[in-house]
């Protein structure tokens, strides 16, 4: 690696962690910078009252001094239960901790075929909310559309050349937080994870909840624009979304639809719009496959397009409620209405309780026509 390249990517690092100081100061109810100081930016405080903990395999409950007592040819504490095989149909309980605290990084390894990270859901539960606030395949969740695992890192993802997965953003919660990974596909998968979090977190009442939702249509509907977000209402922050989009017209752009953001009353048209599809992840002229912090594309070939938009440092809020939708419109000797493969992950912060998620699509549904991995 070039001293260019090392230096460049030193800074970006750093960006990144002090903008998700941020988020935790503006979504978290400016938890971090007032009560219990800025974890990144000021790392000296040590009497911030916050206790760190952890959940893996090797400590599954993250109690104190539980660590790591399982045994291995080479004995106790030798790397005795460092994953397991998750079962095709099986459930496992990534974690179930009592709040209030906040679940600050997610790492998880073991799936990595297309098939393997959509047929893997991943399900939150917040406050013993009924209904999970995040349903979602975890390769999606975890920061690429198709199942296409692209080394890249944004403001809220990395991810390695072989699927080391991490997601950033806080997850805070009052009382309780559950977190469950279902194998709903066919194959067996090797499951490797851990989940950091902090407890004794001081909390307002109203503090966001996480909540991410999966969508796809397949193929969409001609003049129907595609919802990034169903209604909600409520108050809420829009964080952004995971986009993928399979061009089922080859030669043909598909990238002129605009998004459009309805607030707070909103009817027939939107309070933020757009100019175009690439234009919103804040590309132009097409797409090309650039990665950057808040924006870009981590795929595009042979007609699979995976991109994001995270609204960090530009924040999209609403007090009553929102809705959120991009048109499919192509350019072909003109502007021209299309029909193409499109699905999201969505992420957004409100508050519980809140309204259950629409329904998850079936695993045919999320798997069909799915990356290839004999086109690499």
């Amino acid at each position: 690696m070039s001293k260019a390249i090392l230096v460049r990517a030193l800074w970006y690092s750093l960006v990144v962690l002090l903008l998700l100081t941020g988020i935790s100061c503006q979504s978290v109810g400016k938890v971090s910078a007032t009560d219990q100081g800025d974890l990144v930016a000021e790392p000296y405080l040590l009497d911030t009252g916050l206790v760190s903990r952890s959940i893996c395999f090797e400590n599954p409950t993250g109690a104190p001094g539980q660590g790591g007592k399982a045994a291995s040819k080479l004995g106790i504490g030798r790397k005795g239960a460092p994953s397991i095989t998750l079962k095709a149909g099986q459930e496992v309980q990534l974690c179930d901790i009592e709040g209030p605290g906040t679940i600050r990084h997610i790492w998880m390894t073991g799936p990595r075929t297309p098939v393997s990270l959509r047929s893997v859901v991943i399900r939150a539960w917040w406050d013993g909310q009924a209904h999970p606030s995040i349903e979602c395949p975890l390769g999606d969740f975890m920061g690429f559309a198709h199942g296409k695992v692209m080394p890249y890192f944004s403001a809220v993802h990395s991810v390695g050349q072989n699927a080391g997965m991490n997601i950033w953003l806080p997850m805070p919660f009052a009382t309780r937080a559950r977190v469950t990974l279902t194998n709903e596909g066919q194959q067996n998968t090797a499951l490797f994870y851990q989940i950091d979090y902090t407890v004794q977190d001081k909390l307002p009442s109203d503090v966001g909840r996480l909540h991410v939702l999966f969508r796809r249509e397949n193929p969409t509907t001609e003049k129907r624009d595609f919802e990034l977000l169903p209604q909600r209402t409520g108050k809420g922050r829009f964080i952004g979304a995971l986009i993928g989009v399979r061009n089922l017209h080859t030669g043909q752009w598909w990238g002129e639809g605009e998004i459009k953001v309805y607030l707070d009353g909103d009817q027939e048209f939107p309070t933020i719009v757009g100019t175009g599809s690439e234009d919103y992840v804040g590309l132009s002229y097409g797409m090309q496959q650039t990665p950057y912090l808040f924006n870009g594309c981590n795929l595009n070939q042979d007609n699979f397009v995976s991109m994001y938009r995270w609204h960090l440092p530009d924040p999209i809020y609403w007090k009553k409620d929102v809705r959120i939708t991009i048109q499919q419109i192509a350019w072909q000797k003109g502007l021209a209405e299309t029909q193409d493969d499109w699905s999201t992950a969505t992420f957004w912060y409100e508050p519980v309780p809140s309204a259950a998620l629409p329904v998850l699509p079936d695993l045919t549904a999320r798997t069909a026509d799915i990356w290839q991995e004999v086109k690499k």
